[in-house]
């Protein structure tokens, strides 16, 4: 599937580069592929991105300072959903559906402990890659040193976790009506390597048997309730709505 990790220019880790390549069974090159449907990954100095069909996937957690500097955080609808009667030290957050970490950050931004499971290898190595330069990062070495991701299936994640999390985060991949050109590319390029979540309803079973304080789950605004359970109440904005269920 995957052809080759492409490093371009100086300053690259190679010995990152090679052990990239040794997990996914491809080679190290400086060349990059002629064939536009090709994948593969992408190394420069910039960090690592995946390259599909000629579309570019990169983690980059700098495109979220506008929304966690300046005051912006406390308009964050999911920090508001996730908002309990008083924000206490050491609150904690589990997200089984990382993804490319978003959500996660703003979780971990508002104050959260966040463990981030993620269970697609590709995925997952170029979340490892955006949280690596965050915490190399002035403004996000804070945020980012409170995240922590695990690879793997999210149900037999949850069931090794050795503490009861305040809050569970679900997101389900699901067609956003309204999209920007940056998100259209983000989610073309998850769809051809993300399965859209087809054991919601062991999901859930599995985070309520955890005990959490409350579950979140993230849904389109008028889409149905993930595996057809009625949550304790929602929040909801123009584009998304935030689904709570407290066990």
């Amino acid at each position: 599937m995957i052809q080759a990790v492409v490093t371009k220019g100086k300053g690259v880790d190679l010995d990152r580069a090679r052990r990239i390549a040794e997990r996914f069974e491809t080679q190290v090159t400086t060349t990059i592929p002629e064939d536009t449907s090709a994948m593969y990954f992408l190394m420069d100095k910039g960090g690592l991105s995946f390259v599909a069909g000629g579309q570019e996937l990169r983690g980059d957690f700098t495109r979220l300072l506008s929304r966690v500097t300046g005051g912006h955080l406390q308009h964050e609808i999911l920090l508001k959903a996730a908002k309990s009667s008083g924000m206490e030290e050491g609150m904690r957050a589990v997200d089984c559906t990382a993804g490319m970490g978003e959500d996660s950050f703003i979780l971990a931004a508002g104050g959260y402990s966040v463990e981030l499971f993620e269970h697609n290898p590709i995925t997952a190595t170029l979340l490892s890659d955006a949280l690596i330069r965050a915490k190399n990062h002035g403004q996000l070495k804070e945020i980012a040193r409170r995240m922590t991701l695990k690879e793997g299936d999210s149900k037999e994640l949850l069931s090794q976790l050795s503490y009861v999390p305040d809050v569970i985060y679900l997101d389900p991949m699901f067609p956003e009506k309204k999209k920007s050109a940056e998100t259209k590319k983000k989610l073309q390029i998850l769809h051809q390597i993300e399965n859209p979540c087809g054991d919601e309803e062991e999901l859930i079973q599995k985070a309520l048997l955890v005990g959490a304080k409350k579950i979140i789950i993230k849904r389109p605004p008028d889409g149905p309730y993930l595996a057809g359970i009625t949550p304790s109440y929602s929040v909801t904005r123009k584009a998304v709505r935030f689904d709570c269920l407290i066990p």
